[in-house]
């Protein structure tokens, strides 16, 4: 394949060709052929099997509408992005020597001589993980402490987005292709591609539009008299690196709390409609449901938000201990103790949320074991062709192929099917109840802005780029922030009973606001 399909190295024994042809190798040539032959005897197979299941008419036109975002691309500042790149390599190459100078090392960013340098000095460490750095800047001093320092700030002067978005950018100063539709196999939202926009750094610099003049200007000189860290001034501004088109605004309008919001309809946990309903924070109504008095932001008892915040985004899909550290409870003040009660509490607080975990475990268990259909919260699981689907309130299916009941690390019957795992390979997965409802609430909020996006193209809002739960539209000035919203809220059929919300701004630049 390689051999007829990629230039090759112009040599005095190929007659400095750049490219084979079939009379340079007759050989290879049949074999060549009879590869494409079978290949296309594969897929004409597998298109045979994927005619029993025809994509909905609804999947082709949000297919569509992705092509239409994807060929319409986003613009880039491509003067910022250079002196971005030029601002962060300069004092890049400034720590660097200094760090150089202190440490007499050849290369001080390289993990293993830093540690051995630091295990000289008597500080023995196993890791240089940002964390481990941070944790180690507390009980240093002198030139140890200098160092560490240095290594942070060498850390945050990565240009990587920066590069990828000069890489990426085309002839009209756009970059195309941003999102990749259908892109992840289990509940078929976006993935993120090429500049990877659904990972990027977040702004908090208060004078962000400031800043990004200067840098956008190449002014280093102001920028080191002004901030203290340099490096993160280009790292806040990656997301502002995106423009609307010449005369254009950006509208960006974002769901808000979208997955708690679906969870609470599905499973119709009462108390979180209700704070919804009210435009309530779920933090606070969490923690006054979990502790059973008032909770107000900044206000009465209001140290418990907290509380309730790391629980919210730990415990909603099965989570324990485990994820509330992963989540940073140690890290924000809770204690070890603390952490099994407040599991308990959340679940006590939030029955019916629990109850759909087990609802929904037993729902795919009984139609794997008798491949008969099984019904539980508005949702139908239905064994066909050796494959279980899931069909959501929207009417797609999820599909989870080769189903089977197996046992897991602890003894227990457990869900298995065939997938693609952590690392890319073709391997037997474990699920359960609450992964499931994971799936569920993931996949049911895609199907949200899929549709909502669609009514946003079919008004004319043209959308340029679309972040989890967050529409980027470039549009005139003409635009109303207020209808753009409005359009994005309004809750499908299929979602009746849903209380929806969100939010947005206009800006010349995109932001996280």
């Amino acid at each position: 394949m390689r051999y007829f399909c990629t230039p090759c190295k112009p040599t005095k024994s190929n007659q400095n060709r750049t490219r084979n042809f079939p009379y340079h190798a007759p050989d290879k040539w049949q074999q060549f052929k009879h590869y494409n032959q079978r290949d296309v005897e594969v897929e004409m197979e597998i298109t045979q099997k994927l005619e029993r299941f025809p994509v909905p008419q609804n999947e082709w036109e949000n297919y569509w509408m992705d092509q239409d975002i994807n060929d319409r691309g986003i613009r880039i500042d491509q003067q910022l992005v250079n002196n971005a790149i030029k601002c962060q390599e300069k004092f890049h190459d400034k720590y660097l020597q200094n760090s150089k100078e202190l440490t007499g090392l050849a290369n001080p960013n390289s993990p293993l001589q830093l540690k051995d340098w630091l295990n000289q000095q008597g500080v023995k460490t196993n890791s240089l993980s940002k964390a481990a750095v941070t944790q180690l800047l507390q009980t240093t001093t002198g030139k140890v402490h200098q160092i560490l320092s240095l290594r942070q700030l060498l850390s945050k002067s990565s240009v990587k987005k920066y590069q990828a978005m000069q890489k990426a950018m085309c002839q009209d100063g756009r970059v195309h292709g941003l999102l990749q539709f259908y892109g992840a196999n289990r509940t078929g939202r976006w993935a993120g591609r090429l500049v990877q926009v659904q990972n990027l750094p977040r702004n908090s610099m208060p004078d962000l539009e400031e800043a990004r003049e200067l840098v956008k200007q190449g002014n280093t000189t102001t920028i080191s008299m002004l901030y203290d860290s340099v490096p993160a001034v280009p790292s806040q501004l990656i997301r502002t690196a995106f423009i609307p088109s010449q005369g254009h605004h950006f509208y960006v309008a974002d769901f808000s709390a979208v997955e708690a919001r679906v969870i609470a309809w599905l499973s119709d946990e009462e108390w979180r409609q209700k704070a919804f309903a009210n435009n309530e924070d779920i933090y606070c109504a969490s923690a006054s449901q979990m502790f059973g008095v008032p909770v107000v932001k900044h206000g009465v008892n209001g140290e418990l938000r907290q509380k309730g915040k790391i629980a919210e985004l730990a415990l909603g899909y099965g989570g324990s201990i485990g994820a509330l550290k992963a989540m940073g409870a140690t890290k924000l003040g809770l204690t070890e103790e603390e952490l099994p009660p407040l599991v308990q509490m959340w679940r006590n607080a939030s029955p019916h949320i629990v109850q759909f975990w087990w609802d929904i475990d037993k729902a795919a268990k009984e139609c794997i074991k008798t491949h008969l259909p099984r019904t539980t919260h508005g949702m139908k699981f239905i064994y066909r062709s050796g494959c279980m689907f899931l069909r959501l309130r929207s009417g797609r299916n999820l599909c989870y192929p080769q189903p089977k009941i197996g046992t897991n690390r602890f003894g227990s019957e457990s869900i298995t099917f065939m997938g693609i795992n952590t690392v890319k390979k073709w391997s037997r997965i474990e699920t359960y109840g609450a992964k499931l409802v994971e799936n569920i609430v993931q996949a049911t909020s895609r199907d949200l802005l899929a549709e909502a996006m669609r009514r946003l193209e079919a008004t004319g809002n043209h959308i340029v780029m679309h972040i989890h739960d967050e529409a980027v539209i470039d549009a005139p000035a003409d635009r109303s922030l207020e209808k753009i919203v409005k359009i994005m809220t309004e809750v499908p059929a299929w979602a009746d009973g849903l209380i929806l919300n969100a939010a947005g701004f206009v800006s010349d630049f995109y932001k996280k606001d």
